[in-house]
């Protein structure tokens, strides 16, 4: 069997609302997920279920209140609830990488750089890195002329697809999805589903969030369905 990339472990996750008497909302309680090398895993589950706050958990961006996330990092199984600042980045670096809905990026700098920082972080020649950001802006229909630009100045689609190429330039082993395709038209919609398709074969572990039913139904391998907790704490 192909390994595991992910597993979570009773993973529980609340929000207190300390403006409101120290209320705890609850979120997700007892999750078991697991993904393994080349399966694209699909979050589903109405609004309010949890499905972001799952993705950020797993990104190290939410600290879960209980139970583990444990990801396959450089050899070992590396579990993100109890690790350390410096070991997260590490594993975000070399092994995790995580297409938010928008994009957060240093302002004024331009889209190439925007791209090729994920390889030179990891050691890469900054020309090389951005031989290989230009080519693929370049696929995902980013013209050459806006390369030396800001995204800031890009349309709501262009800016998702400068996010997806931060996303899939490391090929990086894990790799979380949020809603990779909603600012996108079919044209650009039917390549990212190719790009995901492609980073399959290759053995990259795919957790995603997806509301478009016909881009669900291409890269999903099987659902992960979650129910809103009612009862707050």
């Amino acid at each position: 069997m192909t390994q595991v990339m992910l597993r979570t472990e009773n993973l529980a996750k609340g929000f207190t609302l300390h403006l409101r008497g120290g209320i705890r909302i609850p979120v997700l309680s007892g999750i078991e997920l697991e993904v393994r090398a080349g399966e694209c895993i699909v979050l589903s589950g109405p609004s309010g279920a949890g499905k972001s706050t799952l993705m950020r958990s797993l990104y190290g961006n939410y600290r879960a209140e209980s139970g583990r996330i444990l990801v396959r990092h450089l050899g070992k199984m590396i579990d993100l609830v109890s690790a350390d600042s410096r070991t997260i980045l590490g594993v975000r670096r070399d092994t995790l990488g995580y297409v938010s809905q928008f994009l957060r990026v240093v302002p004024r700098v331009p889209a190439l750089d925007v791209v090729a920082e994920v390889l030179v972080a990891r050691g890469i020649e900054p020309a090389v890195a951005r031989q290989r950001a230009s080519e693929l802006l370049r696929q995902l229909n980013i013209p050459r002329r806006l390369h030396a630009i800001p995204p800031a100045t890009f349309s709501g689609g262009e800016q998702q697809r400068v996010n997806l190429a931060r996303g899939f330039i490391a090929n990086y082993p894990l790799l979380l999805l949020d809603e990779p395709t909603a600012s996108l038209d079919t044209e650009n919609r039917a390549l990212v589903v190719d790009m995901i398709r492609a980073a399959k074969i290759r053995g990259t572990a795919i957790i995603s969030i997806c509301h478009d039913s016909d881009v669900r139904d291409a890269i999903a391998d099987r659902l992960f369905p979650l129910t809103p907790l009612q009862e707050a704490a």
